[in-house]
């Protein structure tokens, strides 16, 4: 994909053109990042319209040599993200979401429902951080360097620090619940 960055005055319509294909090819990967986030499907598209709109603003600012518009992008999102999550603690105190609140597919013998809802709790044992990081390897399908320079630390932290999350992850959907 070329570079993002506006061209001449008379050429707006080819720099439009890559944002919106930048826009299409991501924004179904924001938005379930973000909603992993904050675990509000409002307040997720909100955010997510919101990362897309400073995208546009600051896409002078991209530098490919810097990295991948992608990780770019999901770096964009996720300080939108935190952004909201830093608001509403300001505004109230944070509320643990109940379990009974949770949305709960029909109890079925189907092994993929047992595994996702077994891989949701797991999910739940995780900290903030660890459910972030998996969100974005795994929702927005970042490579470990896109990775790290969403999150400000290095490619083998990257992959180290998701390494340790992944087995804690498998360690804790194989545990008796």
């Amino acid at each position: 994909m070329a570079p993002i960055a506006p061209v001449a005055a008379g050429d707006q319509g080819t720099a439009w053109g890559r944002f919106e294909a930048l826009y299409r090819a991501s924004r179904d990967d924001v938005y379930a990042y973000v909603m992993t986030l904050l675990r509000d499907a409002a307040a997720a598209e909100d955010v997510t319209a919101l990362a897309f709109e400073r995208a546009f603003r600051r896409r002078r600012t991209f530098d490919r040599h810097r990295g991948e518009e992608r990780a770019w992008l999901f770096g964009i999102a996720r300080n939108a993200a935190l952004d909201e999550l830093r608001r509403r603690r300001r505004v109230a105190a944070l509320v643990v979401e109940p379990e009974a609140a949770a949305v709960e597919e029909p109890v079925e013998e189907d092994d993929i429902i047992l595994r996702r809802t077994a891989v949701r709790a797991a999910l739940q044992t995780l900290s903030a951080r660890d459910r972030e990081l998996l969100a974005l390897k795994f929702h927005a399908g970042l490579s470990n360097a896109e990775l790290a320079k969403a999150l400000g630390v290095s490619e083998s932290n990257a992959g180290t620090i998701l390494h340790r999350t992944v087995q804690k992850l498998r360690k804790a959907v194989n545990a008796p619940f």
